[in-house]
């Protein structure tokens, strides 16, 4: 058990000081009553956005189990881009959550919202559940 306890500490160790950035921004899904929306919008515009800035990299991080069905929150850090790309790159980001906002089902879809307050890499550290972001392939 202690071996446990002890590769998970070296994991979450290595994990927070493999992190470059210093700032992340949270996007939370909340459902009413099916499941959180998906991250497909946000998670294409990103891609798109790596791909026109290449080599400039944006972290994702995922926290998951935070309500019954399914909500999480998702945290992305955008240091490694220039004062101008993260003006861009935020415009682009709220207008991704807002144009997923007002596509969805009122009666059953669930909302994403986007905060635009950065949170600091010293209170990420303190959050339970937060693995990196892997886009899941749907077959």
């Amino acid at each position: 058990m202690k071996k446990i306890f002890l590769i998970f500490g070296v994991f979450v160790i290595t994990l927070f000081f493999a992190q470059k950035s210093e700032n992340f921004y949270e996007i939370s899904y909340n459902s009413i009553c099916c499941g959180p929306p998906s991250t497909s919008p946000v998670m294409s515009y990103i891609e798109s956005f790596q791909k026109k800035n290449k080599g400039k990299t944006v972290e994702v991080f995922k926290q998951s189990g935070l309500g019954r069905e399914g909500e999480f929150k998702l945290f992305i850090g955008i240091d490694a881009l220039s004062k101008s790309q993260k003006s861009k790159f935020l415009k682009g980001l709220e207008a991704a959550v807002n144009s997923q906002n007002s596509a969805k089902n009122q009666s059953s879809d669930g909302t994403v919202n986007f905060n635009s307050q950065p949170v600091k890499k010293e209170s990420l550290k303190q959050i339970n559940n937060l693995t990196i972001y892997k886009k899941e392939k749907v077959k």
